[in-house]
């Protein structure tokens, strides 16, 4: 069985200049492609993927997800993605990840998502094979200690000052 980082380090990005908006920053699209690879790349390693689906007709899909922008990134910025696993159960993953430029370490996005394990012959929610339950247990064991996300749970609205 593997050995997972805690949180995981998905490879090194760069921002490309089509995916600049007409505000000279990083459209906001982009920033769930960039997760999204992340994602993938780290669920590979507990063998869901491509081959996983043409193997046994099932993958996942993504049930919800919330991204906060919080500094600007631009066109030829590098960067670095970790994925920490928070939760689990037999059919879902609640995972989040943090998006940090790479020259300067500051923190310019988060992801928290759930994901489900996908029957693709039924189109419906399915039970973690055991083999890759056990895989996800001993990632969720590196990282359940890991320290709460700030942004994790949080709620999007207008908070009204009371006068």
């Amino acid at each position: 069985m593997p050995d997972y980082d805690a949180p995981i380090k998905g490879s090194r990005r760069k921002v490309k200049k089509k995916w600049v908006d007409y505000n000279g920053h990083f459209n906001m699209a982009y920033y769930n492609v960039l997760f999204d690879k992340c994602v993938d790349e780290v669920f590979r390693t507990v063998g869901l993927g491509k081959k996983y689906l043409k193997k046994h007709k099932c993958s996942y899909f993504t049930l919800e997800a919330q991204v906060n922008y919080l500094s600007e990134l631009k066109a030829g910025d590098k960067v670095d993605i970790t994925l920490q696993l928070y939760d689990y159960d037999a059919k879902r993953i609640h995972f989040f990840l943090h998006m940090y430029n790479a020259k300067t370490g500051e923190l310019s996005a988060t992801m928290e998502s759930l994901c489900s394990h996908i029957d693709m012959r039924a189109k419906k929610s399915s039970p973690w094979p055991d083999k890759m339950r056990r895989k996800i247990a001993i990632m969720y064991e590196a990282h359940k200690d890991l320290e709460t996300p700030k942004q994790l749970g949080n709620r999007i609205g207008i908070i009204h000052k009371i006068a």
